[in-house]
């Protein structure tokens, strides 16, 4: 599941569309050699101004950051993300640095972070006895860039620009393309042929892991490695998009200072946060992004042009504006969600602008633009990472939007995942149909079902459909799916699935039941994995991934022998293939079908 390459940012979200801290998180893998400089301790200890942001209101994992030291060689970041969920833990980010033997681990809250200090500190994990302490937070990238210019001119340097003799630079709308729709000037059966050697380079690498956790595979293993190009299963070949330009659903814009240096301008970011901009550049010329999205975005950022409220600014932590996410279907409806920060405002100073909002959209200039449901999020003080904690307030139209899809009427709620390219997406609910091998008697669960696209896609065929999905406003608009299709043999259950899964699957008594997982793309908590390995009346198992490299560690884990943490006989893969849902860039959707290993046969 993802929802990616229309975010403000050039690094896609991950869906359930994780959000950042409202200070990006920063990388920095060039040559560290210091815990310390690592997170740029040193260059801002005598500069409090550097850390402003941890004191204001809105929320940060960095004032909840700890620094584990002495891990293992070579430790990566999901070996120890695992190893901190086996200990129960929970961070919000985790950060490695190439080959050092520290890492900087955020929390959401304070209980969560010195739970970890308590637990891990003096650990022994493979031989190394750890130690952590509380880590200093990352300083503000912009203003870190500030300081250096400042510094470069205070010295009597000129600012950094390219050296004399380099190109002209490239026109904006190149330079977007680049950072939005990277394969923009690619050929698309080039692009597609990139893709697949991606899903080759997995499919290589799970044969080798499966060799090592699993050594009665071995035999079979060898003979799959000889006969498909040394993966563990056979490829198909990769199943393009309908559509290669145009083709987003759902994109999410910043409100920022244009590039151009039009203020108040809607679109994507052209740098990152950590080199300092936070300049944006319209859609308008944009590959991906559907002309009904660039009408709303025109549109509205027209009527922000007219109000007396300024753009946010993360630097300053002042002004209003922040985000426009913008939704449309092939129904020929369109939402708009716009993300305002009140600051000090009146209530009746919030009212009045909601009023002229809607008098624009539904009497005024914006009339015609073709929005059909409009809202307004006040993102202030923000107490959660999570947008989907923000209450979205009405101001026109309808409340949702709805979509069609595979011969389905589908309603779409502002938090709702729905997948970003609605004619892919029946390419690859279609094929997870053909892959699932259902009949009368199958029970099918739909695990993070967002809207019910997948499970109830099947219902028809199969004798019942559980679906099971975290996003409460989701799981509404899947129930009423389920009913405006009038589909009778299907159930919803809201919250995390490594909560609800597990009962579920010790209560169900059907001989023939089949999961189908579509997961945000860090992939299936470890907690969800071991439940479907020990309900060995799971047979059948089909992985749509959006992230395979970060999905391998399920992978591994569904295949591997079992032990005292792992029991029930493991699964193995049997086929696999691509599908691309997001033509332009290097994104895909990967589907993996494994089969419960008989070891009786």
């Amino acid at each position: 599941m993802a929802d990616v390459s229309g975010s403000p940012l050039a690094d896609p979200p991950a869906s359930h569309e994780e959000k950042p801290d409202d200070l990006p998180q920063v990388s920095n893998n060039d040559g560290v050699k210091s815990n310390d400089k690592a997170e740029g301790g040193n260059e801002a200890a005598s500069d409090p101004g550097m850390y402003r942001y941890i004191k204001e209101d809105l929320f940060t994992s960095e004032i909840y950051k700890v620094e584990i030291k002495n891990l293992p060689k070579f430790t990566g970041f999901n070996d120890l993300k695992k190893f901190l969920a086996k200990q129960g833990l929970n961070p919000h980010k985790v950060k490695l640095f190439g080959k050092q033997t520290f890492a900087f681990v955020t929390f959401k809250n304070e209980e969560d972070r010195d739970k970890t200090m308590k637990m891990v500190d003096g650990m022994q994990w493979k031989g190394q006895v750890l130690s952590v302490r509380l880590a200093k937070p990352k300083v503000d990238p912009i203003l870190r860039k500030r300081r250096q210019e400042e510094g470069e001119q205070a010295a009597g340097q000129p600012p950094s620009k390219r050296a004399e003799g380099d190109e002209e630079e490239e026109p904006l709308s190149v330079q977007i393309a680049n950072v939005v729709t990277p394969l923009w000037n690619v050929p698309y059966e080039e692009q597609l042929r990139r893709k697949e050697q991606e899903v080759v380079g997995v499919l290589q690498r799970l044969a080798k892991e499966i060799g090592s956790t699993n050594k009665a595979m071995l035999p079979w293993l060898f003979a799959q490695k000889g006969k498909y190009n040394r993966m563990c299963c056979p490829l198909e070949a990769i199943r393009p998009s309908p559509t290669q330009t145009d083709y987003r659903n759902k994109c999410e814009f910043l409100i920022s200072m244009g590039a151009d240096g039009e203020d108040k301008t809607i679109g994507f970011r052209l740098g990152k946060y950590k080199g300092g901009s936070c300049a944006v550049v319209g859609p308008a010329e944009t590959r991906h992004v559907s002309a009904e999205a660039k009408r709303v975005v025109s549109e509205f950022q027209k009527f922000i042009r007219t109000t007396s409220y300024s753009v946010y600014s993360p630097e300053t932590y002042e002004g209003h504006w922040k985000q426009l996410t913008v939704r449309t279907t092939r129904t020929k409806q369109a939402m708009a969600v716009a993300f305002f920060h009140p600051q000090k405002l009146e209530e009746e100073e919030i009212k009045a602008l909601k009023s002229s909002m809607k008098m624009y959209f539904t009497e005024g200039e914006g009339k015609d633009s073709g929005v059909t449901s409009l809202y307004f999020v006040r993102e202030g003080q923000r107490t959660s990472p999570n947008l989907e904690d923000l209450p979205c307030e009405l101001v026109a139209g309808e409340s949702s939007i709805h979509e069609e899809l595979l011969g389905l009427k589908f309603r779409i709620s502002p938090h709702s995942f729905f997948q970003v390219n609605t004619g892919a997406a029946e390419v690859l609910y279609s094929a997870v149909g053909e892959w699932a091998q259902l009949d009368q008697d199958s029970t099918v669960l739909d695990v993070c079902c967002g809207t019910g696209t997948i499970g109830l896609s099947l219902a028809k065929r199969v004798k019942k459909v559980i679906g099971i999905e975290m996003c409460q406003e989701a799981v509404e608009d899947a129930k009423v799916n389920a009913k405006v299709n009038g589909l009778s043999n299907v159930e919803f259950h809201c919250g995390k699935a490594e909560d609800v899964l597990p009962n579920i699957l010790n209560a169900l008594v059907s001989p023939n039941v089949t999961a189908i997982v579509d997961p945000p793309r860090a992939g299936l908590h470890s907690k969800v994995i071991l439940a479907i390995r020990r309900a060995e009346h799971l047979k059948r198992l089909v992985y749509v991934a959006c992230n395979a490299k970060a999905a391998m560690n399920n992978f591994i884990d569904l295949c591997r022998t079992p032990s005292k943490r792992v029991h029930g006989a493991p699964f193995r893969p049997v086929r696999a293939m691509a599908v691309d849902l997001f033509p332009q860039t290097m994104h895909l959707e990967m589907l993996l079908l494994l089969e419960r290993v008989d070891y009786d046969s």
